[in-house]
């Protein structure tokens, strides 16, 4: 199998293009570099079933060149993080809406198979914990700039949605629920990296808000292991799947495990979000995924404890620093 993954020199992209090229499949990374990294494709860059193109997925014809030469597309491209999409959400919105317009109708055009990665932030406000792939959304206002995000993965599943009923066209849209790992950067808000970073420097952790809020992390391998089979699954297409853990930690809880696992000194320190982005931003209480579809579509669950995950996240950041 030959395989096109877009935004694949990003975090999630760069372990799914090295997990299929383990499995002797050959693939073709496109990223533009605007967050993708050519040092997350480093370890495995001269490997001869690897392309990497600089390009951006919002060219029609460059998308239709590489599409036509692969079996499959995996849509990870997108623009990421709580801090870039309150920084810029004119990127956002067209990044996440353009591109996906372009990768469905080249998919559509060559009659290519095509998983697309939305996300938990489509759930919104809901309170409907945990959240399950048919529940309403719950959205804020115009006024805040965190929902942009939202809005556009939600409009990339109907997107996804329409292709399938109206063309037929093989879509499965995966919802990510925070996913972390090894070469993810905390430079667009991601809490893990920067909380490992910060406790072995000693620094202060700062934890926005109350950090009474609960996330559940999902380590990147176990949910690439999770993409692959729902490709390899016939029965998926035209469905959403959430893919994540459900394992529930604080955010305060998160500080205080990853300060024992680095033996680190540092304090913690809560910083109100009008502080740490300089704009209001309303934050979720909870986001909990009830991940039953996708147990009975693929027996998947997650395999790698937080504190397991944790543990490979500090050792990596040790090793990066020798």
């Amino acid at each position: 199998m030959k395989a096109l993954i877009t935004g694949g020199a990003g975090f999630i992209g760069s372990h799914l293009a090295e997990r299929l090229l383990q499995n002797g499949d050959e693939v073709v990374v496109i990223d533009n570099l605007s967050t993708g990294r050519l040092a997350n494709l480093e370890t495995f860059r001269r490997h001869p079933g690897l392309q990497f193109v600089k390009g951006d997925i919002r060219d029609a014809n460059l998308m239709q060149l590489l599409v036509s030469q692969c079996d499959v597309v995996f849509h990870l491209a997108a623009a990421v993080g709580v801090q870039l999409i309150a920084d810029d959400p004119v990127h956002t919105i067209e990044t996440n809406i353009a591109g996906t317009e372009v990768v469905l109708e080249s998919a559509n055009k060559f009659g290519r198979r095509i998983l697309l990665a939305s996300s938990s932030e489509v759930y919104g406000k809901s309170e409907n914990v945990p959240f399950g792939e048919d529940d309403d959304f719950v959205l804020g206002g115009t006024a805040f700039s965190r929902w942009a995000y939202a809005c556009s993965k939600a409009i990339d599943e109907f997107l996804g949605q329409a292709f399938h009923r109206q063309y037929g066209l093989g879509v499965v849209a995966a919802r990510f629920f925070n996913t972390i790992g090894p070469r993810q950067t905390g430079q667009y808000g991601m809490v893990v990296p920067r909380f490992v970073q910060w406790a072995l420097k000693n620094e202060p952790i700062r934890i926005y808000g109350t950090g009474s809020q609960t996330r559940c992390f999902c380590y990147v391998r176990d949910l690439v292991e999770a993409v692959i089979a729902l490709m390899d699954c016939e029965q998926a297409a035209g469905k959403v799947f959430n893919i994540g853990s459900s394992e529930e930690v604080t955010m305060e809880a998160l500080a205080d495990r990853i300060i024992e696992t680095t033996g680190s000194r540092s304090r913690k320190e809560f910083v109100p979000y009008e502080v740490a982005y300089g704009r209001p931003i309303e934050d979720l209480m909870r986001r909990v995924p009830n991940t039953e579809r996708i147990r009975n579509a693929i027996g998947w669950r997650p395999r790698t404890t937080l504190d397991q995950t944790l543990r490979i996240i500090v050792e990596h950041y040790r090793k990066r620093d020798l």
